[in-house]
């Protein structure tokens, strides 16, 4: 079992197994489920895509971001133009969304990852509302009415196949040479220069790759609603989806799912109680937060939690991309 774990061909055909049994799963759930439901898994599994791009930028290499909804309108509007303005097929168009994104995380990386803490923080901020306040007054975008007549092309089996994609593509990255560094840079940034590593390529490889995620949710996002205004991106999409990334725990892939099945479920699940609804949410966040200060599922790493499942020793660091 051990040496099936650690090889590529084992682990590739592992990997599209899973792909498969994904898409066979979500295919019957789409079928037996009601539309409600459905548009709950949709909003999950959306907010999954966006939160692991957030948890590689914040949680892993350890750079506070405000303006993860600016990438997402990035992705959404782009992705809308170019199926609607250009009939361009909705996966490709959601490619597109994706990339756009990334080569904005890319562009605006270069200048701002130079700054830290809380300055970082603040520039991420104002780059979301120029790029929101763009949007209101852009002739492509239809300004301020909205972007109408997008195809409701998103179904429950094509997020969930693009989410698990996702968590691989996580996986494998924080367990590769540039994922233990981007880490390194997390825990102390002036040691990790000191050693050698390009802290600031890291930084940006982080930033631009948590782009393209959000890119990817927004034109996904785009494409459920069919309808998308610049007030849907504002600075509280922004704080919803860091909530996601904190409450289930800085860096962890496992707690980021959690965060976004409790998060996105929760505001329904408390519909019930109407006008105390969002009292009540708040209220569980504090609780959450008293009780597990590092997240639901904070220091929990995904392959390990696997091998320490499958009672499989860990596998010895050689400092080595894989």
């Amino acid at each position: 079992m051990k040496r099936l774990f650690n090889n590529w061909f084992a682990q590739a055909l592992l990997f599209l197994m899973a792909l498969g049994l994904t898409a066979f799963i979500s295919e019957i759930i789409n079928n037996v489920s009601s539309p409600y439901l459905l548009n709950i898994g949709l909003f999950i599994g959306i907010n999954l895509i966006m939160a692991l791009g957030l948890n590689l930028i914040t949680g892993v290499t350890g750079q506070l971001s405000l303006g993860h909804a600016a990438f997402m309108s990035i992705g959404a509007y782009s992705s809308a133009i170019a199926t609607v303005n250009y009939h361009v097929p909705f996966l490709l168009g959601v490619l597109i969304g994706g990339v756009i994104a990334g080569l904005f995380g890319l562009i605006i990386g270069f200048p701002t990852l130079r700054l830290t803490g809380d300055y970082l923080a603040i520039a991420t901020l104002g780059f979301a509302e120029i790029v929101r306040v763009q949007f209101t007054n852009m002739k492509i975008t239809n300004g301020a009415i909205g972007f109408l007549g997008i195809n409701g092309s998103t179904t429950f089996p094509i997020v969930m196949t693009i989410a698990v994609l996702t968590i691989f593509a996580m996986v494998w990255l924080e367990d590769s040479r540039n994922g233990r560094a981007m880490l390194a840079v997390r825990e102390d940034e002036v040691a990790s220069s000191a050693i050698g590593i390009n802290t600031t390529l890291y930084k940006i490889q982080a930033f631009a790759i948590g782009a393209f995620c959000a890119g990817v949710g927004g034109a996904l996002f785009a494409h459920t609603t069919t309808f998308i205004q610049p007030t849907d991106f504002g600075f509280l999409k922004s704080v919803d989806i860091l909530s996601i990334v904190v409450l289930g725990g800085l860096g962890s892939i496992p707690g980021t799912i959690i965060g976004a099945i409790v998060l996105t479920a929760a505001p329904e699940a408390l519909r019930s109680l109407s006008n105390y609804r969002m009292m009540v949410y708040g209220l569980l966040l504090v609780v959450i937060m008293i009780f597990r200060p590092y997240g639901l599922m904070g220091g929990v790493n995904l392959k390990q939690a696997v091998r320490r499942a499958m009672m499989l020793p860990r596998k010895k660091q050689t400092g080595r991309g894989e």
